[in-house]
């Protein structure tokens, strides 16, 4: 097991000895910002032309040479006004912005620059920041580093790729060229990690939604709104099907709601100050009200809440909605389904009492766990926390009450968990949890966020036992998180080999020849009128062919049927993946199918 800390130290470190290569092979470059991140690192340059390949290779020698050279990471804190003539004695402007930043704005104006741990002091006044020397080179950072490059392995790193990224994420700025370098404690799992990457390309979602018929993109609807073909619609609903018999067997309503608002719901729940640059912007021809293309649907919610009196008797209530909301991600982050601009929750809001608050948590902890064993995912949970920044809204007694709410329950449910600072929502803290997919990848998928802002904000109340109006709580709930995110893990997971339950076609018929057509449209009816998604295939194409086309789509089953099957009244039956598995009594095949289907056996 990798010591989380010391990697990401390593990584950390690594960032920094790339930007001290590329300063060795070419000074003229300038240098944005290099964090650690899953799976090794990265550094910002903008240089008078984009690295080549032969390049890369050079700079990894050159990293090489240094980690050789078995030097220092040096920490020392620096008047801020001396630091900024630092850099601009070296022309690098962009760490002078930084700095000039940090000196006039605080810590929060370096947030989207990828690194806002850079200043000591508070955010209304920063006088001294930390400064790394590594050899000759000098960086802002506050660490943490690894004491000496001797501590890295010089085979347990290697630089994979690049891409084009805008200084601090604004397209008025600087195009600069992102290096990104993998980096592991020892050769040995990076030759490991690398193996995955080639597996992880076969099984890349985008590629597979081709192949498989899943999902396609316009540039005339535009980029990051998927459009779903009649195969990957079934995936969606079925999916969401599943999802909302569990939530609806837990006492769980459905509820609608439109898919623009006025932009003063946001102001009021507070997410037009933490997103208000992530909106689609709506006009009116009829009216001076400004609108927005929903990004989150539990203000909506809260509203249906607020429509009449509430009781202590009615809670907890439960509402369920499968809706799209709309964000205007970055072109250059989008990916695949994985990042898109419109994306659909199975979202959930539940208003409860304080004292309801865990057995709500256990119930929904309950049903990701029926969840993901039916689709063969296993999980941890990450207890989502605050840190001491002042990004968070509400009282901290408040927080540290839903903190251990969540610690509690997730002990009592024997959960393996561990607690991230610093990812909890701006108003609660959460449990997300994160599945593990067929190679060993770690992704967020359903979470449960608690809230004891929003409510507030919106004046939401009941009325207790006593007469008296308090505040409800409000929980957060997805199984799915999105669809469209969790179909990008899922395809990749099962290499869109799906389960026989979920699968888009779960059977296909192939009759041998012409002769056998009749008994093979029979079979085909029968299963139709049970429900079972089945296609007859009786193309003029060979056997072998018709078999091949069958494989290539990953039907779970195929049915073959001859003069043997016809005379026995039977099905030959090969299953994807695993090969022929010979005769079977058609009714009795029929009923295994059912039951297979009913138990959402994986």
């Amino acid at each position: 097991m990798e010591n989380s800390e010391q990697l990401h130290k390593l990584r950390h470190s690594l960032a920094h000895i790339m930007a001290s290569a590329v300063q060795n092979i070419k000074p003229e470059a300038s240098f944005g910002v290099g964090p650690a991140i899953d799976s090794g690192f990265y550094y910002d340059f903008l240089a008078d032309e984009n690295f080549t390949e032969s390049e890369l290779k050079s700079i990894e020698k050159e990293m090489r040479s240094i980690i050789n050279q078995k030097l220092p990471f040096e920490q020392e804190n620096w008047p801020i006004d001396e630091a900024i003539k630092y850099f601009e004695s070296k022309n690098q402007k962009f760490k002078v912005e930084l700095l000039n930043d940090l000196k006039t704005k605080g810590t929060t104006a370096v947030a989207d620059a990828g690194d806002d741990d850079l200043a000591k002091g508070s955010e209304a006044e920063v006088k001294e920041v930390s400064i790394y020397k590594t050899g000759d080179f000098v960086d802002l950072c506050r660490g943490p580093h690894v004491e000496n490059t001797s501590e890295i392995q010089a085979d347990s790193f290697k630089l994979n790729r690049t891409s084009g990224v805008y200084w601090r994420g604004k397209e008025e700025n600087p195009q600069m060229q992102r290096v990104y370098g993998l980096a592991f404690e020892t050769k040995e799992r990076l030759n490991e990690y690398l193996q995955m990457l080639v597996e992880a390309e076969k099984r890349d979602h985008r590629k597979l939604g081709q192949e498989l018929d899943l999902f396609v993109f316009s540039d005339m609807v535009g980029v990051g709104l998927p459009l779903f073909t009649p195969r990957g619609t079934i995936l969606r609903e079925m999916l969401n099907d599943f999802s909302q018999s569990l939530r609806l067997r837990n006492g769980f309503e459905k509820v609608w709601i439109p898919h623009i608002t006025k932009t003063e719901l946001y102001e009021k729940s507070g997410h037009w100050d933490k997103f208000g640059d992530e909106l689609f912007l709506v006009k009116s021809q009829e009216s001076s009200d400004e609108f927005a293309l929903k990004p989150m649907n539990c203000p909506h919610h809260q509203q249906i809440y607020a429509s009449k009196p509430r009781s202590y008797r009615d809670l907890p209530i439960k509402y369920l909605e499968t809706t799209t909301i709309y964000r205007d991600e970055k072109k250059g982050e989008l990916l695949g389904l994985s990042r898109v601009r419109s994306a659909t929750q199975d979202d959930s809001h539940v208003f409860c009492t304080p004292e309801q608050v865990n057995d709500v948590l256990t119930m929904l902890i309950d049903i990701t766990k029926e969840f993901y064993q039916a689709m063969g995912l296993s999980f941890s949970a990450r207890l989502s926390l605050r840190d001491e920044s002042d990004a968070y809204l509400g009282d901290k007694k408040l927080w540290e009450s839903a903190e251990n709410s969540l610690r509690q329950v997730s002990k009592s449910e024997g959960l393996e968990f561990y607690e991230e600072q610093g990812e909890a929502a701006f108003y609660g803290p959460k449990i997300d949890f994160m599945a593990k997919d067929s190679l060993g990848r770690t992704h967020q998928v359903a979470t449960a966020q608690l809230d004891f802002v929003q409510p507030g904000r919106f004046e939401l109340t009941y009325t207790d036992k006593d007469g008296s109006e308090k505040t409800p709580v409000m929980i957060h709930f997805a199984s799915l998180g999105s669809i469209e995110r969790f179909l990008s893990v899922y395809i990749e997971h099962t290499a869109g080999a799906f389960p026989l339950w979920l699968a888009p076609e779960q059977v296909r018929i192939i009759p041998v020849s012409d002769k056998f057509s009749e008994y093979a449209k029979s079979v085909h009816e029968k299963l139709d009128r049970e429900g079972v998604r089945v296609k007859l295939d009786d193309d003029s194409e060979s056997l072998g062919k018709r078999i091949r086309t069958a494989e290539k789509l990953k039907v779970p089953m195929i049915m073959v049927v001859g003069e043997k099957e016809q005379e026995s009244n039977s099905v030959a039956i090969r299953r994807h993946g695993v090969g022929d598995e010979g005769s079977k009594d058609l009714d009795e095949a029929v009923s295994s199918i059912l039951e297979e289907i009913s138990t959402r056996k994986v």
